[in-house]
């Protein structure tokens, strides 16, 4: 499952990305502003209102900055798989730079007025 600022275009982006690169359907997606989503961010020990990255959830467990994005890597087919092989880089450094471009984004990127509804070929993927 991942869960992702619905209204940052650079996630948006991203979504997209997962999208075309996971033909199997296998990772679950949903906006971190959602009624789901802030559930879940409740059950798994995080503010529901916590927006500062991906968080990934694998086995009941989150993962966020760096972390949620390499491990997503490892749910994709190869080359892209192989991105997870980034995580031997010490988690200070991948987050330093995960924080630079987060804290940016709305800056950079953009943002929606309202969360992404996926369409209804995509609904199945979406919590």
């Amino acid at each position: 499952m991942l869960l992702f600022d619905g209204v940052c275009n650079l996630c948006n982006a991203a979504v997209n990305w997962v999208i075309d690169h996971d033909e199997a359907g296998r990772v679950r997606l949903g906006a971190l502003q959602s009624e789901a989503g802030e559930l879940l961010l409740t059950q798994l020990g995080l503010q529901s209102d916590y927006l500062e990255s991906l968080v990934l959830v694998e086995n009941g467990q989150a993962y966020v900055k760096s972390d949620a994005a390499l491990r997503l890597a490892g749910h994709l087919k190869a080359p892209w798989s192989y991105g997870k092989a980034l995580l031997a880089i010490p988690r200070p450094i991948r987050d330093a730079v995960y924080d630079v471009i987060a804290n940016n984004r709305y800056q950079w990127f953009g943002k929606r007025d309202s969360c992404r509804m996926p369409t209804p070929e995509l609904r199945a993927r979406f919590i």
